[in-house]
């Protein structure tokens, strides 16, 4: 039996993540693959930050993320920092702890593998 798509029209510009961090920190899943593949699911959604207070986040999952709008300072514990800009792609393995910055706004789309809501 065929097993239907799923389908959010216009996600980018009508999604709205709920806060999740600090006053200035929105993600939301959107979809999950956890229903179908609960061994190693998948969620993906939208990630938001405003100007406000850093987010310092440590991943206990793998993501990648990519920025769609605006601009977001993105360093880790290692030192390393990027100003991320709309098109660029980051991965953040599992065990890693990074710190989100931004002065005026980014938005990105993520996709992690873990549980719907279980970041």
């Amino acid at each position: 039996m065929a097993t239907p798509f799923v389908y959010h029209a216009k996600a980018q510009s009508t999604f709205e993540p709920p806060l999740i961090a600090n006053e200035n920190a929105f993600l939301g899943d959107l979809a999950s693959s956890e229903q179908n593949a609960p061994e190693k699911p998948i969620s993906c959604g939208f990630f938001r930050l405003e100007r406000g207070t850093p987010l310092v986040y440590e991943y206990t999952y793998d993501e990648m993320k990519i920025i769609l709008e605006g601009e977001v300072t993105i360093s880790d514990a290692t030192g390393q920092s990027v100003q991320a800009r709309a098109g660029d792609v980051f991965y953040f393995p599992k065990g890693s702890k990074i710190t989100f910055v931004t002065e005026g706004g980014g938005l990105a789309f993520y996709t992690g593998q873990r549980a719907k809501e279980g970041a």
